[in-house]
């Protein structure tokens, strides 16, 4: 039975992590105490629904949630710390704080230890979210007891939308960018001074001269897309914003 412990206290463990080929003991009270944290658990590093959808999202949303308060966001995973290192190295995760539950302590103190067996991967946890303050638990969104891995609640969207029902959430940003060029350190400039966080991909290593004319049209660099419409250039960008 997966139980709703709004306003209890979030369990006392000491998580081992691994930063810079060393080990280094993390507390309960290091990541909660007198803090506004986005909690997010999953049931493993690498996984489908994980990789693609859950963690990118919550990275995305980061600099919003920060606005309206939180101070961090953490994604729990029953897995060791050298998997979570090698997740986060791997996937959209610069505003993420990951932690390894490797031996399911916090988990299983949440109520969220669950069996995984049929799958071959022994005890993980059940996905969730939760909002906490200074410890104690304000929110939870538990997803349904269901067969499978349901992902319906505990997503980035709706902890923002409990947070903060009337925030405009951002539009996602692309910029094709190649190593040298003006115009292309003019336009990050650009969407920087407006605040908007963006993606950049650079010819040559992230896309080809074919990609780029087979998305935009246009063989130049910069080339600009905000919320799914291509605006073009640097100047095209400054247009779009006066």
């Amino acid at each position: 039975m997966l139980n709703n412990i709004e306003g209890q206290t979030i369990p006392s463990v000491t998580f081992a992590t691994r930063v810079n080929d060393d080990w280094k003991s993390i507390t309960s009270d290091d990541i909660f105490k007198g803090k506004t944290v986005v909690v997010f658990s999953l049931p493993g590093a690498f996984t489908p629904t994980c990789s693609s959808t859950h963690l990118p999202r919550y990275n995305e949303l980061a600099g919003v949630l920060k606005q309206n308060g939180v101070d961090d966001i953490v994604c729990v995973s029953v897995n060791d710390t050298f998997v979570m290192n090698a997740w986060a190295a791997n996937q959209e995760a610069e505003n993420i704080t990951l932690l390894p539950d490797g031996n399911g302590e916090f988990t299983d103190g949440m109520g969220m230890l669950v069996d995984k067996n049929d799958l071959g991967f022994g005890k993980r946890s059940w996905r969730y979210s939760m909002l906490v303050k200074d410890g104690v638990i304000e929110k939870m969104f538990i997803e349904p007891d269901l067969p499978g891995d349901p992902f319906e609640v505990s997503d980035a969207d709706t902890m923002l939308d409990y947070i903060n029902p009337e925030q405009i959430k951002p539009q996602p940003v692309t910029i094709f960018t190649k190593p040298g060029c003006p115009f292309c350190s003019k336009a990050k400039a650009l969407l920087t001074e407006k605040g908007l966080v963006f993606e950049e991909i650079v010819m040559g290593a992230g896309a080809s001269l074919t990609s780029l004319k087979a998305v935009s049209g246009r063989e130049t660099v910069p080339q600009v897309f905000i919320g799914g419409k291509h605006i073009g250039g640097s100047d095209d960008l400054a247009e779009y914003f006066a």
